[in-house]
């Protein structure tokens, strides 16, 4: 087992694992840390905890020290700092004329590194403007080009829940989002029902994923035929999260009998009717737009 405690830097959701070195470490405290881009201050969002060795990436960094006062303020004056640097950053890209947008500057705790971050259509040539900003701010300038997905994690945000969207409160890494998974959850696949703040399908789809294919073992999907306690019938509809399902039954008159029952009390005995599930009524730029956040 290996001792192990996680910090969290600036307001993104992504935690990274260090060694407390034998320092008494609590949740919420700030300590200082050696990263590859130098000394960062960071939050710690566990307690010091053991894990299986085979879980952690040797060697661990260990944390230099439990934040002081004295980095509290420091902290606080290069954020500052930053504040002013990506105005300056700003004014220095629209004078290039280059095609990027600036996201954030952030500051090593150390001020031995200015880190810039960018969105961008295309490459971009910036090495002058690399220059220009190494004669300002008279420290080491790395510019990082990020995705739509990380522009939101860096930028934050509300989701659709109300709640801070999950890239910048509690996820680590991105996972792979498919239309599938919408599909199997029974979303409409409009596109401005299943993206997120970053036009891209939402992570919480992933969330919720291996729950219905669970489900999905014990509730038969929609056209499929079924013996239930009244009789035979068609699936007309699955609820996957209730593990319950509505069934048709031809009475012989000009309207179905429809019930619900529990999955546990129908038997699948067909396949599913050719034709259903999958079929959307799309407009072209909708289809489109779909076509475009899945990319």
């Amino acid at each position: 087992m290996t001792q192990i405690i996680s910090i969290r830097f600036r307001q993104s959701g992504r935690t990274y694992m260090f060694s407390p070195d034998g320092l008494d470490i609590k949740k919420g405290m700030h300590v200082l840390v050696e990263t590859m881009h130098g000394q960062e201050y960071g939050e710690a969002v566990t307690d010091v905890r053991e894990i299986d060795d085979e879980l952690v990436t040797q060697p661990l960094k260990p944390v230099i020290r439990i934040a002081t006062p004295s980095d509290d303020t420091v902290f606080e004056e290069n954020c500052r700092r930053e504040e002013e640097a990506f105005v300056i950053c700003r004014d220095e890209v629209e004078k290039f004329g280059l095609e990027m947008k600036l996201i954030n500057a952030e500051y090593t705790f150390d001020m031995s590194k200015l880190l810039i971050y960018f969105v961008a259509e295309n490459r971009i040539d910036f090495r002058e403007l690399v220059k220009s900003l190494a004669s300002i701010f008279r420290t080491r300038i790395e510019l990082r080009q990020v995705g739509s997905r990380d522009q939101a994690r860096t930028v934050g945000g509300l989701g659709i829940c109300g709640r801070v969207i999950c890239c910048a409160s509690a996820m680590n890494d991105f996972q792979p989002v498919s239309i599938k998974m919408a599909k199997t959850q029974g979303f409409s696949l409009s596109p401005s029902k299943i993206s997120g703040t970053c036009g891209r399908l939402m992570c919480c789809l992933k969330y919720e994923q291996d729950a219905y294919e669970d489900a999905m073992k014990r509730v038969p999907p929609e056209g499929s035929l079924v013996e239930t306690p009244a009789g035979k019938g068609i699936v007309t509809e699955a609820n996957y999260l209730r593990e319950t399902v509505k069934v048709s039954f031809d009475t012989g008159g000009e309207t179905a009998e429809i019930q619900q029952f529990d999955a546990s009390e129908v038997k699948n005995i067909g396949r599913r009717k050719k034709g259903q599930g999958g079929q959307t009524n799309m407009s072209p730029e909708e289809e489109a737009e779909l076509k475009k956040i899945t990319e």
